[in-house]
């Protein structure tokens, strides 16, 4: 698996997601399985949040990883309506008694809220430098938001980035770059399966003898500074996405992909889910 340097750590450039995992306990076993399949396959990153099943997404990570805490680069991410000088360590504490961990290796803002970025960041310090998180990072975040902050001090910006939504590429993707701040694309194959029925789309991937999905995967990794965190729950799937960071793509399929999907001419609202 490629890696690609992430809060000071050599991390796969393709993760696991775990939005809507938690929610139905009918499927845990199934979930708790495809991510140590993941990890296994070598997408030790997995991200997470206290949003997500309002934890129980948080509770399927602690036992997907349980044994092999130290394989696994964990990502969880604070309601801003917690994010403030209190909040902060009682929402962390809140993670890790459901991670069942001792720490959190990358903590994130999951959008912006009502405390102010300073509040936040000082609450953020304080868990680093009472080893509690590893560093801190932010999602949904503009450039706007961003040069608020101490670039060198924030880790990372988790965004929504597919072929469908490439708005960010016109500013905030190269102030990033330019920053050496890695981007977490969340939703990197779109959802509901529209943008993966494309016709060019389709073409390229059968070209490469491929699924949609995985190039989708390697369009949004042609470039340095972007991780992928796919979510998967199908053992199928969970190894096509791990195969996507060995496959390269052609000039020609990157401008057939331009053509269906446009880049951005102009400044974008930042699009969230």
């Amino acid at each position: 698996m490629r890696t690609q340097q992430l809060a000071g750590r050599q991390v796969p450039v393709i993760g696991q997601g775990t939005w809507q995992m938690g929610e139905d306990h009918t499927r845990q076993k199934e979930e708790i399985a495809a991510l140590r399949l993941g990890i296994d396959q070598g997408m030790t990153l997995i991200d997470t949040a206290e949003m997500y099943a309002e934890g129980g997404a948080e509770q399927v990570v602690a036992q997907a990883i349980a044994g092999q805490r130290d394989k696994v680069f964990l990502v969880s991410k604070v309601y801003p309506h917690n994010a403030s000088r209190q909040g902060i360590p009682q929402a962390c504490e809140r993670s890790l008694g459901r991670l069942k961990t001792d720490h959190i290796d990358l903590y994130l803002l999951h959008w912006r809220g009502q405390y102010p970025l300073e509040e936040t960041v000082e609450a953020f310090e304080r868990l680093r430098e009472a080893g509690k998180i590893g560093r801190w990072g932010v999602s949904n975040f503009d450039v706007d938001d961003l040069q608020e902050l101490d670039a060198k001090a924030c880790a990372t910006n988790q965004v929504l980035y597919n072929l469908e939504e490439r708005g960010i590429e016109f500013d905030l993707l190269p102030w990033c770059q330019q920053h050496n701040m890695p981007v977490m694309a969340y939703c990197p194959i779109g959802q509901g399966g529209k943008m993966l029925a494309n016709a060019t789309l389709r073409q390229v991937a059968a070209r490469h003898g491929v699924t949609p999905a995985q190039v989708s995967l390697a369009w949004l990794l042609r470039q340095d500074g972007v991780i992928a965190i796919p979510k998967a729950v199908r053992a199928e799937h969970v190894q096509l996405n791990a195969q996507a960071a060995q496959l390269q793509l052609e000039i020609g399929d990157l401008e057939a992909l331009d053509q269906a999907f446009h880049a951005p001419k102009r400044k974008q609202r930042l699009a969230m889910v």
